[in-house]
C-alpha cells in the first residue's frame, strides 16, 4: 500500500459540542529492497559467422518490483567473458557484435552480465549469456508465388491487409526479411518481418505486378506477387445470383476450389467465350458451415445475363458443377420465413465496401466486400 488518507475529528466538551475535521495523508516511502530480475534467469543466443559489426544478438529483459525511482533505468555491464571485446551492451540491454565472428575461431562464448537499478543503495543482479557462433547461411530462401484478387465497389477501396507471402529457409536460425521496390510504395506496403502485404486506399481497376523479395541476410530471392483489382458496377448487384456451398470454409474454397469451379461455371453458363464472369463476393452463412458465392455474368456487348436465365443454366448443369464442390442451394429469391408467395417477394442486395473480408492462402488471396441480402414481402 503506497499511502493512507485519514480524516481526523476534534470535538470539544461544550454545550452544544463543536467539532472540526482535518485530512491527514500518510505516504509510504519505497525502500530499494528488491534486486532487478532477469527474464529468463539465463540466456542462450546464436549468431551466424560473417555478420556485420553491430548485429543485434539478444535483448535482455529486466524488471524490478520497487517503485519507479528505485528501478529503471538499469545499468548493464559485461563482467566476464568479453576480455577480447567481441561484444557490446547498450543502455537498453541489447547485446551486439563488436567483431565479425568466425566459426573456425570459436564456436561458443559465455558472458556474465550485471544489471544495477537506480535506487540508493543500488541493488545488483547477474545473468549468464551463452552465445553460439554458427556457420553462415548456405541455403537460399524459398517463397511461393502469390496471386491476389481484390473486388471493390467503384473506386471505393479503403485499403488494408490483402495477403501474406509464405517463405521458408532450410537454415534453422535464418531470419527472413521482406522488401518492396521503393517506387511501388505509393500503392502497397510489405511488412518486413512477416511478409503481410498491405494495399493503400483508392486502388484503380487493373493488374499490378509487385517487385517483392525475401532475404536471409546473405541471399536475396525475388517473389512473384500479382494483384488483380476489379471494380464492381451497381448493375452487377441487380443481376447477381448466389450459389450456396455445403461444408466448406472460405479459405478452402479460395485455395482449393475457386479456380476449378470458376472454369466449370464459365463452361456451364456462358453463351459466348467473350462474356465475363464476375465473382462479386464470398462469405460464410452465419451459424452454419455453408458458404455463399455471389456472382454475375456480363455479356460481351455490355449488358448482363438476367438472374432467371442464370438459374436455369445452373439448374441444368448442377450435377456437373457438383463434380467440383457440393452445392447446397442456388438462390435468387430468398423468402424463407416470410409468409408471402414468390411473386410478392422482393430482394435487394447491398454492399459494404468499407467492410472487407480477406481470405488468404499460401498461393491465392481473395479480398471482397461484405454483402447483405434484404428481403421483404410486397403483398
Amino acid at each position: 500500500i503506497s499511502g493512507y488518507s485519514l480524516v481526523v475529528q476534534a470535538r470539544d466538551s461544550g454545550t452544544p459540542p463543536l467539532s472540526s475535521s482535518v485530512t491527514v495523508n500518510v505516504d509510504i516511502s519505497d525502500v530499494n529492497d528488491n534486486s532487478p530480475v532477469f527474464t529468463p534467469a539465463n540466456y542462450t543466443a546464436v549468431i551466424q559467422e560473417n555478420k556485420p559489426v553491430g548485429t543485434s544478438i539478444l535483448q535482455l529483459v529486466v524488471t524490478d518490483k520497487d517503485s519507479f525511482h528505485n528501478g529503471p533505468p538499469f545499468t548493464f555491464t559485461i563482467l566476464t567473458g568479453n576480455e577480447e571485446e567481441e561484444f557490446t551492451l547498450d543502455p537498453h540491454g541489447v547485446l551486439r557484435s563488436a567483431v565479425i565472428f568466425k566459426h573456425m575461431v570459436s564456436t561458443e562464448y559465455v558472458l556474465c552480465v550485471q544489471a544495477k537499478d537506480s535506487g540508493r543503495p543500488q541493488q545488483v543482479s547477474h545473468t549468464y549469456v551463452q552465445v553460439r557462433v554458427i556457420e553462415e547461411s548456405i541455403h537460399k530462401p524459398t517463397a511461393i508465388p502469390l496471386e491476389i484478387f481484390i473486388v471493390t465497389m467503384e473506386d471505393d477501396f479503403p485499403g488494408g491487409v490483402i495477403g501474406k507471402i509464405h517463405a521458408t529457409d532450410q537454415d534453422v536460425y535464418d531470419v527472413l526479411t521482406y522488401t518492396l521496390k521503393s517506387e511501388q510504395k505509393s500503392l502497397f506496403k510489405v511488412n518486413s518481418h512477416d511478409g503481410k502485404i498491405i494495399a493503400l486506399g483508392g486502388l484503380d481497376n487493373g493488374k499490378y505486378v509487385l517487385n517483392v523479395s525475401v532475404s536471409d541476410g546473405r541471399f536475396q530471392v525475388p517473389i512473384d506477387v500479382v494483384v488483380h483489382v476489379e471494380q464492381l458496377l451497381q448493375e452487377m448487384l441487380q443481376n447477381a445470383v448466389t450459389i450456396r456451398f455445403e461444408n466448406v470454409s472460405p479459405e478452402d474454397f479460395v485455395g482449393l476450389h475457386m479456380h476449378g469451379f470458376r472454369r466449370t461455371l464459365r463452361n456451364a453458363v456462358l453463351s459466348q467465350k467473350q462474356d465475363s464472369l464476375h465473382i462479386i463476393s464470398i462469405q460464410p452463412v452465419a451459424g452454419s458451415s455453408q458458404l455463399d458465392m455471389l456472382f454475375a455474368v456480363q455479356m460481351h456487348s455490355g449488358g448482363f445475363y438476367k438472374p432467371a436465365y442464370l438459374i436455369q443454366k445452373l439448374t441444368n448443369a448442377r450435377r456437373h458443377l457438383e463434380n467440383v464442390i457440393r452445392i447446397s442451394a442456388i438462390l435468387e429469391k430468398n423468402c424463407s420465413g416470410l409468409d408471402c408467395q414468390e411473386q410478392h417477394c422482393e430482394q435487394s442486395l447491398s454492399i459494404d465496401s468499407h467492410s472487407l473480408m480477406t481470405y488468404s492462402t499460401a498461393r491465392i488471396s481473395f479480398v471482397c466486400p461484405r454483402f447483405y441480402r434484404n428481403v421483404r414481402c410486397m403483398c
